[in-house]
């Protein structure tokens, strides 16, 4: 393999970005990301130690990976959290976190030590008890406390709200006047299908109807366009003079597939090339039993359908999506 190997698609799309998630398991229970019943408990053995962890990040840097961010179920219950970031944080990628913010108060200097300056924290309603019907735990001013923290402590906070109709479409506006007093960017994603989390076309609270809420809400007038960057899943806006701005990940009836440049690496060591796809590659194996991890990465890769799991068309009341996981063993 030589140094100018690069990891890039059939569709010439090259990508730099890896998501690594460390766990299956959580301490909340939203139940569009996990099934009631929780999700089927598998020997540890099944999945990536943190040495395994870092070995890969290795694997994945030296292919020409920048970026890469820490998902779950919730990252910061994995054992061992504190020696993964710092080991990630010799490499020379920009390093990030995706969390629930249940621990964040006890990782904050772990973060800064990390180099970490991106934290994207899960909160899907600012009304205490809404909040814990959804999440089925009771964690919500220790998530909003710490989103402060992180706030104060100068961290770029963006807060991922999923928005499912007649759950928490309501509070479109209540997020969005946060992120006009607060320097915090929002973040409105549609809801997705996963196994056991009831998705269907009724619940979902589309681009469209998001920004047409905004508008007559706020006037277009003072609904401000922010330049999105090239490999960007939102598409961001700001309120006129607010501190913080708002965006849209519109996966499902506005995708932004043309310039992905994403990677995602479930905790049980698979390649999984985008959210909605139904194939994996087991790299987590051919790494124990010594293979060419680096070629099954690229192979991989290369194979990658042109736009949402080679699912072409999400607007039939039929669709099902025909899978084993729930979101949570996937990772965000």
């Amino acid at each position: 393999m030589d140094n100018t190997t690069k990891i890039v698609d059939r569709f010439g799309r090259e990508h730099k970005y890896l998501r690594i998630s460390l766990t299956e398991r959580c301490n909340l229970r939203c139940f569009y990301c996990m099934p009631e019943e929780g999700v089927k408990l598998r020997e540890k053995s099944c999945f990536m130690t943190s040495e395994e962890v870092i070995e890969l990040a290795e694997k994945f840097v030296a292919l020409g990976v920048t970026k890469i961010r820490l998902t779950g179920g919730e990252p910061l219950i994995k054992k061992d959290i504190g020696n993964i970031l710092s080991q990630l944080s010799k490499l020379p990628v920009e390093l990030g976190i995706t969390t629930n913010g249940v621990l964040v108060d006890k990782y904050i200097d772990t973060f800064k030590k990390a180099g970490i300056k991106s934290v994207n924290v899960s909160l899907d309603s600012l009304k205490e008890d809404r909040f814990n019907a959804i999440s089925r735990r009771n964690y919500f001013n220790r998530i909003k406390s710490n989103i402060d923290l992180l706030i104060e402590n100068d961290f770029n906070v963006k807060v991922n709200v999923v928005l499912i109709k007649d759950v928490n479409d309501d509070e479109i506006t209540d997020f969005i006047d946060w992120s006009i007093i607060k320097p915090i960017e929002v973040r409105f994603i549609e809801f997705m299908p996963f196994d056991g989390n009831k998705w269907n076309w009724d619940k979902l609270v589309s681009n469209k109807k998001i920004l047409e809420t905004v508008h007559s809400h706020y006037g277009e007038d003072y609904v401000e366009k922010i330049k999105d960057k090239k490999n960007d899943t939102t598409r961001s806006y700001r309120i006129k003079k607010a501190k913080g701005s708002f965006g849209i990940i519109s996966s499902m009836t506005n995708p932004f597939c043309d310039t992905c440049n994403r990677i995602r690496l479930t905790a049980d060591g698979k390649i999984r090339n985008c959210l909605f796809s139904n194939s994996e590659v087991d790299l987590l194996g051919a790494l124990r039993r010594k293979q060419n991890v680096e070629q099954l990465i690229l192979q991989s890769i290369y194979n990658k359908e042109k736009q949402r799991g080679g699912i072409n068309n999400f607007e039939t009341s039929d669709f099902v999506l025909k899978d084993d996981r729930s979101m949570v063993t996937i990772g965000g």
